[in-house]
């Protein structure tokens, strides 16, 4: 018999799309999408039943509402119901369609074909159950701070002379790869790329091969900042991580000791009201804010060595 699942729906204001997508990814969700229905969004979400008791649902659906509370919407509503693992295989990814990111960015579900004109850099994905689709804006955040970092170097580094052509760069706690995936398309010369989640590095891997780029070029492992330690023959160039800010914090020491002294970082995962405590964090490590995007309530904090 096939293993079921819980599809999830939530109907919620627009403006909750991205904490709401946090907290399914955060639940444990496999999978998640949106679509819009009038004036509200409905956003979907997959977990095995094998993991989740009905209790657990509705504690969700409680954290659900206490985040609109806080930001001053109204609360989502959730619902829920059974499908066959076959059905789950398929059912969120019909509602996810190719997205643009940044200037220069294009983000292409696997399943779906390439544009026919399009000047944009594609990034093919299939996140499988790992975390990273471009759909938050933690990612976005982040792809656009590479752009800004690598934005004088072409699709394609090979002999183009570009100073950026032996930048290598370190990306803890990867997901899907996107992140990755994109400053390889920017120009990077290597990426090592490190997950706590075997399941994530095997989607960093499958996204490797589907977007054609070298096992030398992106070297996924299992593990954290401890593992690079292991990998890296000198330190980085440029550090990608987007992750939560608590964990953030907990790395800082050990992700300045795989830096140059002109190494720049990327951070996000990063609530707002989050962003002062990695802020001081950072600092007390020899590391300069240089800028703080903001989407809605989350932050990206672009950094350089001081």
């Amino acid at each position: 018999m096939a293993n079921t699942w819980w599809e999830l729906q939530i109907l919620c204001e627009p403006d909750l799309e991205d904490s709401i997508f946090w907290r399914l990814e955060d639940f444990g969700c496999r999978g998640t999408a949106s679509e819009s229905k009038g004036n509200s969004s409905l956003i979907r979400g997959y977990l095995p039943t094998i993991q989740t008791q009905l209790l657990d649902l509705a504690a969700l659906s409680l954290r659900l509402r206490q985040d609109a509370l806080c930001v001053g919407l109204s609360s989502p509503t959730l619902r829920w119901e059974l499908i066959d693992e076959e059905d789950w295989a398929t059912s969120w990814k019909q509602y996810w369609h190719p997205q643009e990111i940044g200037d220069r960015f294009l983000i292409n579900p696997a399943w779906l074909p390439l544009p026919e004109t399009n000047q944009r850099l594609v990034i093919r994905l299939d996140p499988g159950v790992a975390f990273g689709t471009g759909n938050h804006a933690t990612t976005q955040l982040c792809l656009e701070s590479l752009e800004m970092r690598l934005s004088e170097v072409p699709q394609s580094f090979v002999g183009s002379g570009n100073k950026q052509e032996h930048t290598v760069i370190a990306d803890i706690g990867c997901g899907s790869g996107i992140l990755s995936i994109g400053a390889l398309l920017l120009g990077a010369e290597k990426v090592y790329a490190v997950d706590n989640d075997p399941l994530a590095v095997q989607s960093t891997i499958s996204n490797r091969t589907l977007n054609e780029i070298s096992a030398e070029r992106l070297i996924p492992a299992l593990g954290s900042v401890d593992v690079l330690t292991t990998l890296l023959e000198k330190p980085v160039d440029g550090i990608v991580c987007n992750i939560l800010a608590n964990v953030i914090i907990e790395l800082v020491p050990e992700m300045s000791a795989i830096a140059k002294p002109n190494t720049w970082a990327i951070f996000s995962g990063i609530l707002l009201e989050q962003s002062k405590a990695v802020a001081d964090a950072l600092e007390k490590h020899g590391w300069v804010v240089a800028t703080l995007w903001k989407r809605k309530e989350w932050c990206c904090l672009n950094v350089r060595r001081s």
